[in-house]
């Protein structure tokens, strides 16, 4: 299953949004409102979850400075990857795509297709915000 967002412009440096994206800290300030419960295990992973959903560890896979952070799924349950492309625009912006790809089986794809699209364009929206 793939689902991506449509770029997005943020009014940073790809700098300054790659600083802000690759301290997953920073990941709280992105989450819907209906977040239940957000918690920095390291500088490396996070847990999260959203009311109704299990909870759910990213942890940071690989990284090219200035262009993309991928974060994956710590369990080997759920094989999956969120990724951010982070393209200059000029000096004082950026344009940012969010791409998930994982491995489900048919009946759990159509389970969380929908809310997972929500949240992508969450997280989407939201960094336009930072």
């Amino acid at each position: 299953m793939q689902i991506e967002t449509p770029r997005k412009t943020v009014p940073k440096s790809e700098k300054e949004v790659f600083d802000f994206l690759t301290d997953l800290g920073n990941f709280e300030k992105l989450m819907p409102e209906n977040i239940d419960k957000f918690e920095l295990i390291n500088q490396d992973r996070f847990l999260f979850s959203l009311k109704g959903m299990p909870e759910i560890v990213l942890e940071r896979k690989r990284q090219t400075p200035h262009n993309q952070i991928v974060l994956g799924a710590a369990s080997e349950k759920l094989p999956f990857t969120l990724t951010a492309d982070i393209a200059k625009i000029n000096e004082s912006e950026s344009e940012v795509a969010l791409s998930f790809e994982g491995q489900f089986n048919a009946m759990m794809g159509m389970m969380i297709k929908k809310p997972l699209t929500n949240f992508m364009t969450t997280l989407s929206e939201n960094l336009t915000k930072i």
